[in-house]
């Protein structure tokens, strides 16, 4: 099996740029991005009984995802703990902002002050509510990107409408979908146009969608994986032991097995983007670096093989 050295290994710090670039409507972005859901409190913002995470190592963490190329920055008004919100962290860290940072959020699931789960929200009105509190929150006029997350198979015709609507009047830039099916994307593009897909997928994860991630390619549509790194462990994080398979190609590089998802995330292709969240200044640093790991055809045959053995998920 032939491989590469990873760049992570040099002195000098591997950028953001390396991963590559894409455009999300007019936005262009490099592809290793950041995910925020994890920096209110260890575990992810979304675990009952976390800790909440040190804000200044929070705050220190942002910063340094952009001092290292990271322009698209994933968050949500419902990441949040006790005493931490991921969007007040962003707005205390990096306003004022960048020219060329991507900020890019989501809307749906609605959580009560106390972080109970409220019913998703399904009303324009509601949806128009979640638009502004993220407005609020991060200190913007208008939001770069918002997803639009749903649960089930139903329409969402009435609620991607709506946020069209606020597109229209200026409050979103541009729009996507988050955990949906290709129904739901000619459904949403019949209404306006949509940049990116967000949805769970990574090596053994979901690999029935395959078609799917290609078919985004195809649109210029980018495709988002959330817990690519996470797998099976979800918002709880990577647990359990690693495959072999990930183990031997992680040894060749010199890396950690997280840095082969992210990097086999990136191989499937252009418009796949990365958004690995962390609070460690040095998991921070492995998952950028892994942008510019090149997989051999060896070792992604070996990895798509492990991938395509994963029963289907519903």
């Amino acid at each position: 099996m032939t491989s590469t050295s990873s760049a992570s290994s040099t002195t000098a710090p591997v950028t953001a740029a390396a991963s590559g670039r894409w455009t999300l409507g007019d936005l262009p972005v490099n592809r290793i991005g950041f995910g925020t859901m994890r920096l209110p409190q260890t575990g992810g913002a979304l675990v009952p009984d976390a800790v909440p995470r040190d804000r200044d190592a929070a705050l220190a963490v942002l910063r340094r995802a952009v001092d290292l190329g990271v322009n698209h920055i994933d968050t949500a008004a419902f990441y949040f703990s006790p005493l931490r919100s991921a969007n007040e962290l962003i707005n205390s860290a990096l306003a004022p902002y960048a020219d060329d940072l991507v900020i890019t959020t989501k809307v749906g699931p609605a959580r009560g002050l106390t972080g109970e789960w409220a019913a998703h929200a399904r009303t324009p009105e509601a949806l128009r509510g979640q638009v502004e509190e993220n407005l609020r929150q991060l200190g913007r006029d208008h939001l770069d990107v918002v997803n639009l997350r749903i649960v089930g198979k139903d329409s969402i015709a009435e609620r991607f409408g709506a946020l069209a609507e606020l597109r229209q009047a200026g409050l979103i830039r541009h729009l996507g979908l988050s955990n949906v099916t290709p129904a739901h994307l000619a459904e949403a593009q019949a209404i306006a146009p949509v940049v990116c897909v967000q949805n769970r997928y990574g090596i053994g994860v979901r690999p029935e969608d395959d078609a799917f991630v290609r078919d985004c390619g195809e649109q210029g549509i980018a495709f988002v994986p959330f817990y690519a790194i996470a797998a099976a462990g979800g918002e709880g994080g990577a647990t359990g032991a690693e495959p072999a398979e990930i183990l031997t190609v992680a040894q060749a590089h010199g890396v950690s097995p997280a840095e082969i998802r992210l990097a086999w995330t990136l191989h499937r292709g252009p418009h796949v983007l990365a958004i690995p969240g962390t609070g460690d200044l040095g998991h921070l640093a492995a998952n950028v670096a892994a942008g510019s790991l090149r997989l051999s055809e060896d070792e992604l045959e070996l990895l798509e093989t492990l991938h395509r053995s994963a029963a289907p998920t519903g």
